[in-house]
């Protein structure tokens, strides 16, 4: 509790946080979701190439389509930038064990998930039905970034009109800029523990660094263009993984 009252997760110290195995989440199949094309692969890559190594099925769901990352980009309007973030997510997923077929780009813009909630409900109610995923992997509900939030209530949404009952496991993002950062609005008893991906943590490296339109100057001809910082980039290169899950 801090001196607001408002209640803040253990993201300053996460040295302390208690370890979890891939063998407390080995399932099959395993859904994870991802509000923009690479945050499938900067919060869960490890997650995602542990349990690949144990043959679990894993499947990937790209929200949104990246492509307001670079807005003013001539080299890459938005056409070509959908495609090259796709390509990139393949990139790193293959690398991390997961085939073609299991990924699944929704292809809304970033920047209005809630805008076009609706259409978005409809489509991943089916998707999810046919899937039945044991676990999902999703957004931290009160991630800083609006997309990350919206994507969150999209998927409990959609499991409030379904008889499934998956375990959720969140994961953060744009939590570890502290600047970003924000107390939980509302008190929330959840358990948070760290994944030990020293196994496969080079190999995540190797992921994150496809994602050349995030993390180098690839495209260079948009002075407001996004780029991950290579402070930023080390929040999710350590040989453990954060997760958040609610305590029922």
């Amino acid at each position: 509790m801090n001196e607001f009252g408002l209640i803040a997760l253990p993201l300053d110290n996460p040295n302390v946080l208690p370890w979890h195995s891939v063998n407390e989440i080995a399932c099959s199949p395993v859904l994870i979701v991802a509000p923009h094309p690479d945050d499938e692969t900067l919060g869960c890559g490890g997650a995602i190439a542990l349990l690949r190594s144990l043959n679990c099925h894993v499947q990937v769901l790209v929200i949104s389509d990246g492509t307001l990352s670079h807005p003013r980009s001539q080299k890459y309007p938005a056409a070509r930038l959908l495609a090259l973030r796709e390509a990139e997510t393949l990139s790193a997923l293959k690398l991390l064990g997961v085939e073609v077929n299991d990924v699944i780009f929704c292809r809304m813009q970033d920047g209005s998930i809630s805008i076009q909630y609706q259409s978005a409900v409809a489509s991943c109610r089916a998707y999810i039905t046919e899937i039945a995923p044991q676990i999902i992997f999703l957004p931290w509900r009160y991630d800083p970034h609006t997309d990350h939030r919206a994507t969150w209530k999209l998927i409990h949404t959609v499991l409030d009109d379904l008889p499934l009952s998956p375990r959720l496991i969140e994961y953060p993002i744009w939590d570890w800029d502290f600047d970003q950062r924000e107390s939980l609005p509302v008190p929330l008893e959840v358990t948070t523990w760290r994944l030990n991906i020293s196994a496969v943590v080079e190999l995540k490296q190797q992921a994150i660094a496809a994602y050349r339109s995030q993390t180098t100057d690839l495209i260079d001809d948009d002075p407001e263009g996004f780029r991950l910082t290579p402070e930023m980039l080390a929040n999710f290169t350590h040989p453990w993984e954060v997760y958040i899950e609610e305590n029922r």
